[in-house]
């Protein structure tokens, strides 16, 4: 009676053996599977964000051609006449005005500078390497290269 009480348990067991085995191995490929979903979902994250700024990237640039294609733009009309007289003039006029007054405040504000220096017991020489500053060589080199190289590019162009 042992052997058949035996024998079926052990029948019993061998048969539920596989179907354990089989149990723990879905749930190690259902688990191999979520990883493989995490991982997938991880690399359209990194894909989906190098694609935002791929677009990112194409849209700067034709945001900025279109601001250079305005500018090209406004810069060519700026030149041509209306045909009214007195808004032609105007129009010619304002660039040089501006510069002038522009020079006219900044020679101002360098000689008060100066006279201040001067003012204060420094000596001619103290007074002017004071009063020209790091700043100053900047913006003489900015309008020597605007006037003397606009030359060398309008003699080159066609």
């Amino acid at each position: 009676m042992i052997e058949t009480l035996l024998g079926g348990l052990l029948g019993g067991a061998f048969r539920l053996a596989p179907e354990i085995l089989k149990w723990l191995d879905r749930k190690g490929e259902r688990g191999h599977e979520l990883a493989m979903q995490d991982k997938a979902l991880e690399f359209e994250k990194l894909r989906g964000a190098q694609r935002m700024s791929e677009i990112d990237a194409g849209a700067d640039a034709a945001w900025n051609v279109g601001a250079i294609e305005t500018l090209r733009e406004a810069v060519r009309t700026q030149g041509e006449k209306t045909g009214v007289r007195w808004a032609d003039a105007l129009s010619c006029s304002v660039r040089p005005v501006i510069t002038y007054w522009f020079m006219a405040l900044y020679c101002a504000a360098k000689t008060a500078a100066f006279a201040a220096a001067l003012t204060a017991g420094a000596g001619w020489g103290t007074a002017i390497l004071h009063a020209w500053t790091e700043a100053d060589q900047a913006l003489w080199a900015g309008v020597l290269n605007f006037w003397f190289l606009g030359r060398v590019f309008d003699r080159v162009r066609p």
